[in-house]
């Protein structure tokens, strides 16, 4: 370990942000990272436990205790190097991760768990500033090739796995740009596009081809791919969005979260406004803005709203406000549920629970309120409180309500691969093969709406599973 009685001497502390005030004028990052010191510090706090639960916390089962030692000893290179080893790409989860490793950190039991994720982010920034994150080419070709359909973080990291193995790796994207939900779902104030684009780099010279602005489905066959390559990775996300089935859903103003979400990235990745809105603009100027959901897509639509300038912000989300503090007893190391609030609700938002929407109201075709009632919940049902009912002025409502699975028009039609209860792909996670030959499946397709990092692992151990099924060993690691 860094310092036997670290946890015992220094105090957690994480990186900071700007001022709210400061903040949304504009659409970029806004934490303010530690220096060098501060960072070896937070990893001195590390206790490097006989059972490390952060391993398990993490699915992509970072070795968090070696690089808060190899920090700790101003190893950085190293320390990059561990990282490495289990997640192709931290930048990405340092910054959006919710962070379960440190949920099931033994210092968390006191509130006080290390900084994992910033010391993770500390590591790979610093890797890219020195230099040292370069193209790993493979020392043989070997004479297999794989499509790749999806470019997200299952996509890109299973496609850059199979790179390194040799392969020869084509990956599509149906969008305009490479990256998936990395790109077009979260909001550049979270993760700058630059650090997707370097990737691209990278993984470009290490023989990874990209086939942006090509739906397979549609500009191109499944069964084509199936004839030209020697496998097929289905590595697209959940992207069916869970609707408001209510009276007045038809309205002008009810929109899809991520409809929302992708247009402004478009904006500020440069698109002209036609291009970046086909469907007609849609932004929260001036507007009174209801978002309903109570997730991280509906933590996005109130930063990007008040960035945009709305007139107010209001969150609702069916489920009964969580508790302030978790029962630590009864929930860890697993990730417990409480109160979270994200940086967009400090930057201005009400939030209300225990909410459920009966009626868009509106004028002309255009939403002007919703009409909605308190509920309870009494055994695990939900009934409305008699007398509860309220209106809310709405000019634009945001549904940031889950997804529902993969769109199964098109690609996954033309595949004929089986699907699970849930409408996923059906496949397990030892060999990630449908029930098709020569076909695998992996990420959100695969396993429903999750997070950044449970699709890294799934990418990244569909990969090994394509290479031992195409050479019949693999080096690969899971």
């Amino acid at each position: 370990m860094g310092k036997a009685t670290g946890f015992l001497e220094i105090d957690r502390k994480d990186r900071g942000y700007l001022k709210p005030q400061d903040r949304l004028k504009n659409w970029n990052e806004f934490v303010v990272p530690m220096d060098a010191q501060q960072i070896r510090d937070q990893a001195a706090r590390c206790m490097n436990c006989g059972i490390p639960f952060c391993h398990n916390g993490c699915p992509v089962n970072n070795i968090i205790p070696d690089w808060n030692h190899l920090v700790y000893e101003s190893d950085w290179k190293n320390a990059l190097e561990v990282l490495h080893s289990t997640n192709n790409f931290p930048e990405f989860t340092g910054r959006v991760c919710p962070a379960p490793c440190e949920a099931s950190c033994t210092l968390n039991i006191e509130d006080s768990p290390v900084t994992i994720k910033s010391i993770e982010c500390a590591i790979v920034d610093r890797g890219w500033e020195e230099g040292w994150i370069l193209p790993q080419t493979p020392a043989r070709r070997t004479g297999k090739s794989v499509a790749v359909v999806g470019s997200g973080p299952a996509g890109l990291a299973c496609a850059q796995q199979l790179a390194r193995a040799g392969h020869s790796v084509t990956l599509f994207e149906k969008n305009d740009r490479m990256g998936g939900l990395l790109r077009y779902g979260i909001p550049d104030f979270k993760m700058e596009k630059h650090l997707i684009n370097r990737r691209l780099v990278q993984m470009e010279a290490e023989g990874v081809t990209y086939r942006a602005s090509t739906e397979v489905g549609v500009q191109v066959s499944l069964d084509s791919l199936r004839e030209n390559f020697d496998a097929v990775v289905l590595s697209g996300g959940a992207e069916k969005p869970r609707p408001l089935e209510i009276p007045g859903f038809e309205l002008q103003g009810v929109r899809f979260a991520m409809e929302f979400l992708t247009q402004q990235n478009k904006r500020n990745a440069g698109d002209d406004e036609l291009r970046a809105a086909p469907r007609g603009s849609l932004t929260a100027t001036g507007k009174h803005v209801v978002v309903i959901g109570g997730g991280d897509t509906g933590s996005d639509c109130v930063g990007t709203s008040n960035r945009q300038g709305a007139a107010s912000v209001t969150q609702f989300e069916i489920m009964p406000k969580p508790p302030e503090k978790e029962a630590k007893a009864l929930s860890w190391p697993h990730w417990p549920l409480k109160l979270r609030t994200s940086s967009s609700h400090d930057e201005g938002c009400e939030r209300d629970w225990s909410v459920v929407t009966k009626r868009a109201i509106g004028n002309n075709g255009q939403l002007t309120a919703l009409e909605c009632v308190r509920v309870e919940w009494v055994g695990g049902q939900m009934r409305e409180v008699e007398g509860s009912e309220f209106t809310i002025k709405a000019d634009l409502v945001l549904l940031a309500m889950g997804f529902l699975g993969p769109n199964t028009p098109g690609m996954i039609e033309q595949a004929g691969v089986d699907l699970d209860a849930r409408g996923n792909v059906k496949a397990d996670v030892t060999d990630y093969a449908t029930s098709q030959d020569g076909i695998f499946a992996c990420g959100d397709m695969r396993r429903g709406q999750s997070l950044i990092v449970w699709a890294i692992r799934e990418g990244r151990q569909c990969a090994r599973a394509v290479d031992l099924h195409l050479m019949g060993a693999t080096d690969l690691p899971r």
